[in-house]
């Protein structure tokens, strides 16, 4: 799951990124309204969380904007006001959520998957069956006939790439920027250690690799 954080308080938008990986998304962050509309736009995000005052554009206008051109993602709004006035006008604008700093970060996370969950149950079946292989995207299981397999969060991550895309090439490219994110400038060979235990976890003709182009999970 991808997530964007557009939040100009720089201190608090790292934190919320910091924590959110550690529980196994991608996060990319952005601190002003007009460059997180270009994000949220260009980007394939499963998630927006949106604060309302953002220089260049305000996060009402932000929602409003995308909401006009057709955009469903997600968006859960975080402002410093209070009131039940600016709660509507959030969710008039087309939020899906809203939250008042100072907030928990664990009801943070906890309104993360309830709008992830919802997403899920709304469009297609969290469940992907490959073969023998049953994964499911929203309970975060993983199945290899009847057999549980457990992974780790990065694992899972890598995995769940190539199942929603399966039986077509997915770039090395492609899984680090929606497994780590847009930044991450470690050794892009990361992808191979992680797909080498995938290998080892589920069968290693399960994922090929297609040289030069990147890995195919195989879908018969």
């Amino acid at each position: 799951m991808r997530l964007l954080i557009v939040e100009d308080e720089k201190r608090l938008a790292l934190s919320l990124a910091k924590g959110l990986t550690a529980e196994g998304y991608a996060v990319d962050v952005v601190h002003d309204g007009l460059e997180g509309l270009h994000r949220a736009t260009e980007g394939t995000y499963d998630l927006v969380i949106l604060d309302i005052m953002l220089p260049g554009m305000n996060g009402y206008r932000v929602c409003a904007t995308l909401r006009a051109a057709g955009h469903d993602v997600p968006i859960l709004m975080l402002t410093a006001k209070d009131g039940e006035y600016d709660e509507a006008e959030g969710l008039d604008t087309g939020a899906d959520d809203y939250l008042t700093k100072p907030f928990s970060y664990v009801v943070l996370v906890a309104r993360v998957k309830a709008l992830l969950r919802r997403r899920g149950q709304a469009g297609a079946s969290p469940v992907r069956v490959v073969g023998e292989l049953k994964v499911d995207t929203a309970a975060r299981r993983v199945f290899r006939g009847e057999d549980e397999v457990t992974l780790t969060a990065k694992e899972f991550a890598v995995l769940e790439q190539l199942v929603v895309r399966a039986g077509e090439v997915v770039s090395k490219a492609d899984i680090l920027e929606h497994v780590w994110d847009f930044a991450y400038d470690g050794d892009p060979n990361i992808v191979e250690v992680y797909v080498s235990t995938l290998r080892r976890k589920l069968g290693a003709a399960l994922i090929r690799t297609v040289r030069g182009a990147g890995y195919r999970l195989e879908s018969r």
